[in-house]
């Protein structure tokens, strides 16, 4: 019999009188035989000058109404959207992301924070990495059993005596993210469902259970990044990422943030502790020599010799934000940065489409522009690689393409491409 761990539920306007649930875990009551329209307050008018934003979202099991009141920069005008689409698959997603995201937590409080660790030992971020991905598949699996999974991690090394004991601690920490205890080999197939190969045609998921394993070792940024992808375009991305500060200006502040897009509905973004959204957008900024940028930590994944060219002819004086993972990705969507730049370092490198389809998916929502460095559109639609493309630039679309130019000079030649 088929287990499901249940949907935290969520509202993401005042003016929405919700039952449900906070945090992780399964909903509360929601009196199905109350109508939604017995608990919405609507107004007779809603003037943009006085709202900024407005964001209604009913309850999953019914039919979702979404409200947006901006003003510019956003794409769309204030105007009601109602929509049916992906809305299961949205919350499921959130429900798969945020497991996952409090799985990572533990295995860090308990087996990296407080011990010191060489570089060569890895074994809490696999231990996390094979964690995260059961808790996601187990989830994916018991709401849409038919969608494949393009996922990083297999099983294998589990199922050999050399890795009992890994085995172990992975089973007993994806079991503690869920209501009902599940079996060693259903946890072991749920981690093998992510061999699937992508491709153009029909729908499928891409998980990244830990991107930024680096960041999740040092206590920095991380992210559980989930996206399903139908006929090569990416439709759904949710992004937890548990170490980033829910508002940048607070960066000691309370931490652990959720990003959530559907093509066409907009960018979200939630505290972890939180069950309302907030609508986000890039920022406005046409100035690059005001622009914040964003790259990787590491040089070995973003030629930092190279950014530092492009802000140069930019004129950008401000040093950069360097961090792990696909929050570099959220950094740009609310608006903290201008600017996120990924340089290739070597000619044989492909990109991974689960390092960059839910990512991709929230800025673009969030009224970003996205690209390869040589100006191409991102192609989700090749398999399990971005191999029509090279490097990523993302920028608001006051500046992406002054920023491309710049890109084009300062790689000019560069034989990495």
């Amino acid at each position: 019999m088929s287990r499901s761990p249940g949907i935290p539920g969520r509202t993401t306007s005042r003016a929405i009188r919700s039952k449900s649930t906070t945090g992780i875990g399964p909903p509360s009551s929601c009196g199905s035989e109350t109508s939604i329209f017995d608990t919405v307050d609507f107004p007779v008018a809603i003037p943009p000058c006085q709202m900024r934003t407005l964001v209604w979202t009913v309850l999953p099991h019914l039919n979702r109404l979404t409200l947006l009141a901006s003003h510019p920069p956003l794409r769309h005008p204030f105007r009601p959207i109602i929509t049916m689409s992906y809305a299961k698959e949205r919350d499921v997603a959130i429900n798969a992301v945020l497991r996952a995201s409090r799985l990572c937590q533990g295995v860090f409080q308990h087996l990296v924070a407080g011990q010191t660790l060489t570089k060569k030992d890895k074994s809490p971020v696999t231990i996390a990495d094979y964690g995260s991905q059961a808790v996601v598949n187990v989830v994916l699996g018991q709401h849409f059993p038919e969608d494949p999974i393009v996922g990083e991690e297999d099983a294998a090394d589990l199922r050999v005596e050399s890795g009992r004991t890994m085995k172990e601690k992975v089973v007993e920490l994806a079991n503690s993210v869920f209501e009902e205890k599940l079996g060693e080999d259903e946890l072991l197939a749920a981690i093998d469902r992510g061999n699937y190969a992508g491709g153009a045609k029909g729908r499928h998921w891409t998980l990244d259970p830990i991107d930024g394993t680096k960041g999740f070792l040092r206590g920095e940024q991380f992210a559980v990044c989930l996206a399903l992808i139908v006929d090569g375009v990416v439709t759904v991305g949710v992004m937890g990422c548990p170490n980033l500060p829910v508002s940048f200006s607070k960066p000691d502040g309370e931490r652990g943030v959720l990003f959530v897009a559907v093509k066409g509905e907009g960018a979200f973004q939630r505290a972890f502790s939180a069950t309302s959204e907030s609508l986000i957008h890039v920022d406005a900024n046409p100035d690059t020599s005001e622009a914040l940028f964003c790259e990787s930590v590491e040089a070995e994944h973003s030629a930092h010799g190279d950014t530092a060219k492009i802000a140069e002819i930019l004129g950008m004086h401000k040093a950069p934000v360097r961090m792990d993972s696909q929050c570099k990705y959220g950094t740009v969507a609310r608006g903290d940065a201008s600017i996120y730049l990924r340089v290739p370092t070597r000619k044989d490198y492909v990109e991974k489409i689960w390092d960059h389809a839910a990512g991709a998916l929230i800025v673009t929502e969030a009224g970003g522009v996205i690209s390869d460095v040589l100006g191409n559109p991102l192609d989700f639609s090749r398999g399990r690689t971005l191999s029509a493309n090279k490097g990523i630039v993302v920028a608001n679309q006051h500046i992406h393409a002054k920023v491309m130019e710049a890109v084009k000079t300062a790689l000019k030649g560069n034989p990495n491409l």
